[in-house]
């Protein structure tokens, strides 16, 4: 468009004028994608965490990996999980002790929430987990599968965005955000997802279709282990004159 930019918007008010923005169409550096605007989960799939900007973004404990999607022509897909003795959780010593599935509605969201981490009663939380995470981040025998809860997560069908905040004491609040494609969406998004106690986690529905998940955890549930932030989301109030009708009942 050749028009003077001082000129284009003359057929508007002063207020409109003066309230008008640009958006900002630059994609950012892969740090700020992943903390702020958020990024596809393929890309954080493959991504060198050696790379500074990486390890900088990256909650320590968390796992994004590929996962393999076949095509059956005429009749749909055939999607794997993971493999006891390959693969990421063979890596990590995970191998989950409860399978759950869930469906999340179109336009509907998981709120936040947050499993403890189990700390050993001779030495401090932070201590315990900066030798977990920071110290000794691939001696994934002293993690405590058995006493705190792990997740790992798959999606069949749709599409998600997911964010994950560290607010484990001693750490940086670091936040990733990335989104996620369902089985039935073949990408580079197919990934399964590792989430470690003390990371908290949100997921909400993108576009209009529903959302069905599979996820493992390293403990059988317990209702103690959920705790929850924000998750206000996740409450449908009825409208304020349905409540008033009801409020009048005997």
């Amino acid at each position: 468009m050749n028009k003077d930019e001082t000129n284009l918007w003359t057929g508007l008010s002063d207020e409109a004028r003066n309230a008008l923005t640009a958006r900002d169409y630059k994609a950012g550096s892969l740090a700020q994608r992943i903390a702020y605007s958020g990024i596809d989960a393929g890309e954080l799939a493959v991504a060198d965490r050696s790379r500074p900007e990486v390890k900088r973004a990256w909650i320590p404990g968390v796992e994004i990996f590929p996962r393999k999607i076949h095509s059956q022509r005429h009749r749909g897909v055939f999607g794997e999980f993971c493999r006891r003795d390959e693969g990421i959780l063979s890596k990590i010593g995970f191998w989950p002790k409860q399978w759950s599935a869930a469906r999340m509605f179109a336009q509907s969201a998981k709120g936040f929430h947050v499993h403890p981490p189990s700390i050993p009663p001779d030495t401090t939380a932070e201590k315990w987990l900066r030798r977990l995470f920071v110290r000794s981040p691939e001696n994934y025998s002293l993690r405590r599968y058995d006493d705190e809860q792990w997740d790992v997560m798959f999606f069949l069908q749709g599409t998600v965005e997911m964010i994950l905040c560290d607010v484990r004491t001693g750490f940086s609040k670091r936040i990733m955000r990335f989104f996620i494609d369902g089985d039935n969406h073949r990408s580079s998004n197919n990934v399964g997802v590792v989430v470690p106690p003390g990371v908290a986690h949100a997921i909400r529905v993108e576009g209009a279709e529903d959302v069905i998940m599979v996820y493992g955890t390293s403990t059988i549930f317990h209702p103690e282990f959920e705790g929850r932030i924000a998750s206000e989301v996740e409450t449908a109030e009825l409208p304020d004159s349905w409540r008033e009708f009801l409020g009048r009942g005997d």
